[in-house]
């Protein structure tokens, strides 16, 4: 890879808040037009791993590196929302700009959710509201699209479509994903790298290799039986993502 096919490099990385260590000695690439999924268990420094490669938490010690001129989108694990404020689908892409308010049916068609627009926020599903924010975060054209849990608060048959758009709107698009998850059953089957955290680095690299790795197996344990078992499954069948 040449410098120009990272986008995205954070060298040992170490965040210290009230004395305690949220994330020690972390080392992390993302490279053009591929899919990085960070797993661990809750409390491992996932999201805070992902806002100090925003930006919106500074480091202790450490660099974060970003490709000058790159274009980010981001996509939060919640949306806090007070229920009697009346917020549309479209009012809420509003918020982003005049200028780009022509973006905002083309978007929400290419996630399938165009049916949502003149929808209150509060009254969309699980699945409904990921893919708007998905659209959300797409409306820049970025260059790497950094997801934080986003298939969080929809069942699995809704997991498994959101993880093939984003891996079509990967394909299409040719940007990269940095994308944050627990659900370990489905995303292997997503994804091209994966790190494993418990904050620091436990282990890396494609799914194969990491699914195999002792410290993979320690930290997960009990969840392996079921999660190898479907993702042996995906792999024998289409590729998420590819359409027939």
């Amino acid at each position: 890879m040449s410098e120009t096919d990272t986008l995205l490099e954070l060298s040992d990385i170490n965040l210290i808040r009230s004395r305690h260590h949220l994330l020690k000695q972390v080392n992390m690439k993302v490279e053009r037009g591929e899919i990085l999924t960070i797993i661990g268990p809750n409390g491992a420094g996932k999201t805070t791993l992902l806002r100090v490669a925003l930006g919106l938490m500074p480091q202790t010690t450490g660099r974060v590196h970003r490709l000058p001129g790159i274009t980010l989108g981001y996509m939060p694990q919640r949306l806090h929302i007070d229920p009697t404020f009346p917020l549309t689908v479209k009012r809420f892409f509003s918020m982003a700009g005049k200028n780009l308010t022509t973006k905002v049916l083309p978007l929400l068609k290419e996630v399938g959710a165009v049916h949502v627009l003149d929808s209150p926020l509060q009254s969309l599903s699980g699945g409904e509201l990921q893919r708007v924010l998905l659209a959300r975060a797409l409306i820049r054209d970025p260059d790497l699209l950094m997801l934080d849990e986003p298939v969080q608060g929809v069942d699995v048959h809704g997991q498994v479509e959101l993880y093939q758009l984003i891996t079509r709107l990967r394909n299409e698009r040719g940007c990269a994903v940095l994308m944050v998850s627990h659900d370990l059953h489905l995303v292997m089957a997503a994804t091209d790298r994966v790190i494993c955290l418990n904050r620091h680095i436990c282990c890396s690299g494609t799914p194969d290799i990491v699914t195999n790795d002792p410290a993979y197996l320690e930290l997960f344990g009990p969840l392996m039986v079921q999660h190898l078992a479907v993702y042996t499954h995906n792999k024998g069948h289409r590729p998420i993502g590819q359409d027939g």
